[in-house]
């Protein structure tokens, strides 16, 4: 079995292969650069590997919450691949594929992902055994009611935490925030979530796999006011 996946919801494009039980990764930060380096870097990773488009059996993809481009190159990009192979694609929350990052810390775990204008993407998990349950809906919410809603011991990670650490440690007790290399999403944690639903035959259907987006009122488009054709 071999896997493609790929998260580019954040600065980062964290891109994994699973191949028959080995699984690889590659971590860019791209920032704007992601819709130049994308293809290419799929491609260098599968020629690496001596591996073609079509040797793939599924393809995995982060979907948000995070920066609207980032999710929107990402996704039309692994739907193409997906819908030109005929092979499956997997969606997952990038929040999900953050959380564990915590790895089998019992603590209970948030992911805190900068949501720009004053606002932070986040989500709760605890851990049961090895598995993440999640507490609450994905939230889109202010520092501050983040705040109110964290109760320790908790373990705090995400880039938001660039933004917010000093006020954050200010206010909450009993929080562990870790380190940058955890901040980010990693492309062999997709793997594993996208392997757990390959086993229990869990796919999406290619066209209603779409990005999470909270902020629904921003992206919508807008149809603008009708206006008359000048010749």
């Amino acid at each position: 079995m071999k896997i493609l996946a790929i998260d580019t919801a954040t600065k980062f494009l964290s891109l994994g292969i699973y191949s028959d039980g080995a699984l690889y990764e590659y971590n860019l930060e791209v920032g704007p650069k992601l819709s130049s380096l994308l293809t290419v870097s799929i491609k260098r990773a599968l020629e690496a590997l001596g591996l073609g488009i079509n040797d793939l059996d599924y393809f995995a993809c982060g979907l948000g919450p995070g920066s609207f481009t980032g999710m929107r190159v990402g996704l039309s990009a692994m739907k193409g691949l997906s819908w030109l192979t005929h092979k499956p694609l997997i969606g997952v929350s990038t929040l999900d594929t953050l959380a564990m990052n915590a790895g089998a810390d019992a603590r209970m775990v948030i992911p805190v992902i900068d949501a720009k204008r004053s606002l932070i993407y986040s989500c709760f998990y605890r851990n049961t055994g090895s598995v993440l349950k999640k507490l609450s809906p994905y939230l889109l919410v202010s520092k501050e009611e983040l705040l109110k809603k964290i109760k320790s011991p908790a373990l705090l990670f995400g880039d938001a935490l660039g933004l917010y650490r000093e006020d954050i440690l200010k206010n909450t007790a009993g929080l562990v925030l870790l380190d940058k290399d955890r901040w980010y999403p990693k492309a062999h944690n997709i793997i594993k979530l996208a392997l757990a639903r390959i086993k229990n035959k869990k796919f999406d259907i290619l066209s209603e796999v779409n990005p999470i987006y909270l902020y629904p009122k921003e992206c919508q488009i807008k149809k603008s006011q009708k206006s008359k054709l000048r010749k």
